[in-house]
């Protein structure tokens, strides 16, 4: 019985951090909302897995929404943030390659979202996104290049590519080719989790310095 007891232990997912109580919005389209894919297989919940799995107290908010362009996202935002997040990915963008939307106006709309993060003092992963290439070099050389631009006008982290080893995979896609399954979201969570835990702590130690001073002031 003592063995079976430490075996079960073992299998045991790591305890969450009790002093990083965090919620991260995952503010996206069809990519984060979960479109094709049975509950518990989103990309939200599999983060939310991940970041537990890690030690860490977060929330994952399904906050996509399926077609959503940049625009859509741009003007959902405020009602989108009605929870108060401590951190936000940003996942947008893909809706306006695969429309041939101009360049100019996603990073606008993007733009829009991150300043308006900033004022909030949201801690921020922007997630990249690569134009469809039938489009063209041109089209897809500024739509590319708007990403890393905005991460660093915004002093943001960037994940340059949200499909990355997913993308053109057909055995981590649905039949569409675009949407990833169950198995290619496991791949963006794994690829993306090495970006969003050095995010995750420093937010979490920032609260518990903030809980300290305030506990201070309140002995004072």
């Amino acid at each position: 019985m003592a063995a079976l007891g430490l075996a079960i232990l073992a299998m045991a997912p790591a305890p969450a951090n009790s002093a990083s109580e965090l919620t991260l919005l995952a503010f996206g389209d069809s990519l984060v909302h979960g479109f094709g894919l049975a509950a518990g297989d989103t990309f939200p919940e599999q983060l939310e897995a991940a970041l537990r799995q890690e030690g860490h107290a977060v929330t994952v908010i399904n906050g996509g929404n399926s077609g959503d362009t940049s625009a859509a996202g741009l003007a959902r935002l405020d009602w989108a943030l009605a929870d108060a997040p401590d951190l936000v990915l940003v996942e947008l963008g893909a809706n306006d390659g695969l429309r041939g939307l101009d360049p100019a106006a996603t990073e606008a709309n993007l733009d829009a979202i991150l300043g308006k993060l900033k004022e909030r003092d949201i801690t921020v992963l922007l997630a990249g996104m690569l134009a469809p290439r039938n489009l063209g070099a041109e089209y897809a050389e500024q739509f590319d290049s708007l990403y890393p631009r905005l991460a660093e006008a915004h002093d943001v982290a960037l994940y340059p590519f949200f499909l990355d080893g997913v993308a053109l995979e057909p055995d981590l896609n649905q039949p569409d080719g675009i949407h990833p399954n169950a198995a290619g979201v496991a791949v963006i969570v794994e690829r993306i989790l090495p970006h969003i835990l050095p995010l995750v702590e420093e937010r979490a130690a920032k609260g518990a310095a903030k809980g300290t001073a305030e506990g201070g002031q309140a002995d004072g």
